[in-house]
């Protein structure tokens, strides 16, 4: 049993993934007060606009550890997410500050189920993800 840098690796991407599923269970919590009215849009966009930045940062620095310790599978399963981050933070609405979302058309239908698809995609995949690193973790450790 030898602790490494891809154990250590492992053990920061399973506090960060915490991080993010709790960021992924505040989204979809936020887009569902925002379909039942209970919230108005700018409110919304005000509290969720700034963990936007936050969320990717952590998602990408998880990765470069995966990356420097060698751990090829953990990042080829994060790829995709980070190309839609990055193609999804480039195709944002015009704002003046950070963030993806417009209060003026957060409202629209079609933003509001797919922001929420959204969620519930990115919290399945940090969940599954939590339960890799775990995995990923226990592997490393036990590895002569």
């Amino acid at each position: 049993m030898a602790f490494s840098f891809p154990a250590f690796s492992y053990i920061i991407a399973l506090i960060i993934d915490a991080f993010l599923i709790f960021f992924s269970i505040f989204h979809v919590i936020a887009f569902d007060e925002l379909k039942t009215d209970y919230k108005n849009p700018i409110d919304q966009c005000n509290s969720l606009n700034p963990i936007v930045l936050p969320e990717y940062l952590l998602h990408l620095f998880i990765n470069i550890l995966f990356l420097l310790s060698g751990e090829w599978f953990s990042l080829i399963i994060n790829l995709p997410l980070i190309v839609y981050h990055i193609y999804r933070y480039r195709n944002r609405p015009v704002m003046s500050g950070p963030g993806l979302y417009d209060p003026t058309s957060i409202m629209n239908a079609d933003v509001l189920t797919v922001c929420q698809r959204e969620g519930w995609i990115k919290l399945a995949f940090y969940l599954l993800s939590f339960f890799l690193y775990l995995y990923g973790m226990i592997v490393v450790l036990i590895a002569v």
